[in-house]
């Protein structure tokens, strides 16, 4: 097994108010004198009354280009990386010298060295420990980074691993940009991180998480383009398609169902869904194809109106908030799930 020792999140440091981001995209995204109707209507069906950023709001309009952008991303995510780690690993009651892997997962900006290298000095990581940058994985980034810690461990019960997700998604928001696709994610994507500390079943009996007990991997080919980055010189430009969710009723229950059959299980046994708050038509695809309960996704939602979507770091404070505030009954299955871009699902399955 893999046992999760500690789950911690951190968000940017700037927290403004859903109407305040609005006014700046308009100003920045919007010709002169145009109809801001649909901006409006789009940020207030995003169900996000507030999100935090990496910068002042009008620090936004500063930004020249992706290369100054992409500088603030490094930066600033070394710097919240490195707090949420050092956090997650207080709470575990463990240091930097016990950390045998670091898997990071991002994809607003890029680093070479990558930012899990910076961060493991910032920490003094030992060094020889393992690390495994990801990009790529979108919303699906936490999700997967679970997965890959248990893999890692599987084979390496003595060992312990940490997952580091960090997504600035506001240094991505393309000026100028008009589209449906750019004025949806400006009202709907803000900036965090979080860290997960796990342990092989070696050390597990030290700790009193959940564990997990398999992931799984699915690839929609059928959905490849509809979501994603067009990268170009002026960084990140975002590919949102509204097939997303009829993609996920094609595909999510029969996927979740086999996977759950693999152990026994249905549906019903799951006493938490661990779902990544992608938006709201994500969310009611999600219940709607698992036939759950508005409730069941409480957390989602509740998480996405506080803080909007923060990419491949949204479940894992989705996860946090359930073991600190609805933990379900020791030993019932628990099931992660996140959509990332291919268009991809990965779901891991916990026992609590």
């Amino acid at each position: 097994m893999t046992r999760i020792a500690a789950v911690r999140g951190a968000l940017a440091p700037y927290r403004f108010a859903q109407a305040e981001i609005t006014d700046m995209v308009a100003d920045a995204c919007l010709p002169r004198g145009a109809d801001r109707q649909v901006l409006d209507r789009l940020h207030r069906n995003a169900g996000v009354r507030a999100r935090h950023m990496t910068l002042p709001l009008d620090r936004y309009a500063t930004l020249d280009g992706f290369g100054a952008a992409n500088d603030r991303y490094i930066a600033a995510a070394t710097d919240l990386g490195a707090r949420v780690t050092r956090d997650a690993l207080r709470a575990a009651g463990l240091s930097a010298a016990d950390v045998d892997l670091l898997v990071f997962t991002s994809v607003t900006g890029v680093a070479v060295p990558s930012v899990d290298a910076r961060v493991a000095g910032r920490l003094g990581l030992r060094p020889d420990v393992r690390r495994v940058p990801l990009f790529g994985l979108g919303c699906a980034g936490g999700a997967a980074g679970l997965a890959r810690v248990h893999d890692f461990l599987l084979g390496r019960p003595e060992q312990v691993a940490v997952l580091l997700s960090v997504e600035l998604c506001s240094l991505t928001f393309q000026r100028g940009d008009a589209s449906t696709a750019n004025l949806v994610a400006t009202g709907l994507f803000g900036d965090g991180a979080a860290a997960v500390v796990a342990c092989g079943a070696d050390r597990a009996d030290a700790f009193t998480g959940p564990t997990v007990v398999d992931a799984r991997s699915r690839l929609y080919p059928d959905a490849l383009g509809v979501l994603g980055w067009d990268i170009g010189d002026s960084g990140f430009k975002v590919v949102l398609d509204p097939d997303i969710p009829q993609a996920l009723r094609r595909h999510l229950a029969d996927d979740v169902r086999e996977f759950l059959g693999d152990h026994g299980l249905k549906p019903q046994d799951v006493t938490a869904w661990v779902c990544h708050p992608g938006g709201p038509r994500i969310l009611e695809a999600a219940a709607e194809a698992l036939d759950l309960p508005a409730e069941e996704l409480g957390l989602s939602w509740r998480h996405l109106a506080e803080v909007g979507n923060l990419s491949s770091s949204s479940v894992l404070h989705v996860l946090r908030d359930t073991l600190t505030e609805r933990r379900p009954p020791p030993g019932t299955p628990g099931l992660l799930l996140a959509v990332g871009p291919g268009l991809a699902c990965e779901l891991v399955l916990l026992s609590w």
